[in-house]
């Protein structure tokens, strides 16, 4: 069963890896991780969304590693993300900070980048990243691409899309 988790990290060195391995320990999958590092909640955490693969049967037991251990728990739901596209772009990938790019998508709540390769022949030749991102419904995808090409037009990247366009059946 997939799972997407919103975990609450104290502020301090090796919260992360405290987190994530319960979860492989457990045999877990791990999809994606957004890890919002300046973005602390009311009570000074950091909150950080896991989505991961994992037997239903040990998703308690994984609850109760995680909060013995002193990682907050604050929402656990099955795949809300169940639509799915990639897309390619072209241009000058890695001067265009694909960084920010990510994080307009994943700061929406309903979409999120989940895998990402770049082939870059040359610093000053044109490169190209190929981007899966997934979102919690085909409305919300569409949303998510909108982004997207805003982006892409304003940092002169040329999108090719959709290349696979499926849904996530309940």
């Amino acid at each position: 069963m997939i799972i997407s988790m919103t975990l609450e990290l104290k502020d301090i060195p090796g919260q992360l890896v405290l987190a994530l391995a319960p979860i492989s320990e457990l045999h877990g999958n791990i999809m994606s991780v957004v890890h919002q590092h300046y973005e602390k909640t009311p009570r000074g955490t950091i909150p950080v969304q896991v989505t991961f693969e994992i037997e239903h049967t040990v998703l308690n037991k994984l609850i109760q590693r995680l909060e013995k251990s002193g990682v907050r728990v604050a929402r656990v739901g099955e795949e809300r993300l169940r639509s799915t596209v990639s897309v390619i772009l072209i241009g000058h990938i890695v001067h265009s900070d694909m960084g920010d790019t990510i994080d307009k998508i994943d700061s929406t709540g309903f979409a999120e980048v989940v895998d990402m390769s770049l082939s870059m022949p040359a610093i000053e030749k044109t490169s190209s990243a190929y981007l899966v991102i997934n979102a919690v419904g085909e409305k919300e995808l569409g949303m998510a691409l909108d982004i997207l090409r805003e982006v892409a037009d304003k940092k002169d990247l040329l999108m090719i899309e959709p290349i696979r366009l499926n849904s996530v059946e309940a």
